[in-house]
């Protein structure tokens, strides 16, 4: 009973209110996300400058475009389903036509919820950015995230709908819009971070002549810890290779310096003909 998805609790002449609620419940978080981002980049412009404000305002502008892609497209997803509905139940009523493709409904449902969620997280996590109590990372996993939730509720969308209807061909449209400014997301996101590092570690103007020569130091450490770790590492990597060279070629040639193998190789010509399948 446990493992039972929950969506089966649901009665199956429940799924299209489910559908239409979540439907609304959908464009409800988007539209608030909208909102949140304007507030956002009010207090923003108010409590930062400079370089912040310029990455900040970068960010959350890529945000409110991808924002308004997401509402696009939940707006002809709906339409879609109409059309869906109204080609496909004949007499029965709406309801009748989701119970009747319960699992259809509940995958609608699911990627609704998905795309809902994601647009939240999204927000959430640009608000911690501008804060300064966040990551970067988190905006860029949100971003990705949306994208799969908008391939799943295109997938779910697509099963039902007519190849040749329009609403269908707006719907993959929006998706591919959804996709790009989610990379625009990604990419605000990158540069932004990039920016805001580059300034924080190179920015010496309130330091005085100690701690300079403080600071010149512990760097000057760090570059010899990291010379040997680079010079390590490249000796583990020509250690990988002549391995991995032994490994593949070791069945075609043996090695003319005598280099030992994990295993005896077989002479020269042996190997100039295929080996004969034995019989079982």
């Amino acid at each position: 009973q446990e493992l039972r998805p929950k969506s089966l609790d649901i009665k199956q002449e429940e799924l299209g209110d489910m559908v239409e609620k979540e439907m609304a419940s959908t464009s409800e978080a988007i539209e608030d996300a909208v909102r949140r981002i304007e507030e956002m980049m009010s207090q923003a412009r108010n409590e930062s400058s400079g370089v912040k404000l310029e990455v900040n305002e970068r960010i959350l502008n890529s945000c409110t475009d991808l924002m308004k892609a997401i509402r696009l497209l939940v707006t002809t997803s709906t339409n879609l389903q109409k059309e869906i509905v109204e080609s496909g139940r004949g007499a029965a009523t709406t309801q009748e036509f989701y119970a009747k493709n319960s699992r259809w409904t509940e995958g609608l449902i699911s990627a609704s919820k998905a795309v809902g969620w994601g647009a939240t997280q999204l927000v959430e996590s640009a608000d911690r950015v501008v804060l300064h109590t966040g990551k970067y990372e988190e905006l860029i996993v949100c971003s990705h995230e949306i994208a799969a939730s908008t391939a799943q509720l295109v997938a779910a969308s697509k099963v039902k709908a007519e190849k040749s209807s329009r609403n269908l061909a707006r719907l993959q449209e929006c998706s591919r819009n959804v996709n790009e400014m989610a990379a625009n997301v990604v990419a605000s996101t990158k540069s932004g971070q990039e920016q805001i590092e580059e300034k924080d570690t190179m920015d010496f103007s309130g330091m005085s002549l100690i701690k300079l020569k403080k600071e010149e130091m512990e760097t000057q450490v760090k570059v010899l810890e990291l010379e040997k770790r680079l010079e390590g590492e490249r000796v583990r990597l020509g250690e990988l290779r002549k391995q991995h060279y032994v490994l593949a070629g070791g069945c075609d040639d043996a090695p003319e310096d005598g280099e030992a193998r994990p295993a005896p190789a077989p002479r020269r010509g042996i190997l100039k003909k295929p080996p004969i399948a034995q019989k079982p």
